[in-house]
């Protein structure tokens, strides 16, 4: 199944407990997201030798993808994806302003690409 949504998007929670918080989306699986600093679980560790330091760990949990909205860079509001075709290729848009989503990253400086 193709998703909208991909890795280091913006998006804004629409239901749940966490309803109405953003966050950059940190991994992407099935029809699941990790959204930062939205769903905390607390998981209580055991330590299991005497370098490793047991206690209560908290870590983001998944959402179902249906629960969030994506937030466009450029205009700030939560909308849907549209699919544009620019040179050739499909691109994310905007369904409100009509910026593109995908954003080419520039390799830093010192990289041989």
């Amino acid at each position: 199944m193709k998703l909208n949504l991909k890795k280091g998007d913006n998006v804004k929670v629409i239901t749940g407990k966490d309803s109405g918080k953003t966050g950059e989306i940190l991994a992407v699986a099935d029809s699941k997201v990790t959204v930062a600093g939205v769903n905390i679980q607390a998981h209580h560790r055991k330590p299991r030798n005497k370098d490793d330091k047991g206690g209560i760990i908290k870590s983001e949990g998944f959402i179902d993808i249906s629960n969030v909205q994506l937030v466009c860079p450029s205009c700030k509001k939560t909308t849907r994806v549209a699919h544009v075709e620019v040179d050739g290729k499909s691109k994310r848009a905007c369904k409100k302003c009509g910026a593109t989503l995908d954003v080419v990253k520039k390799p830093a400086k010192g990289s041989k690409k």
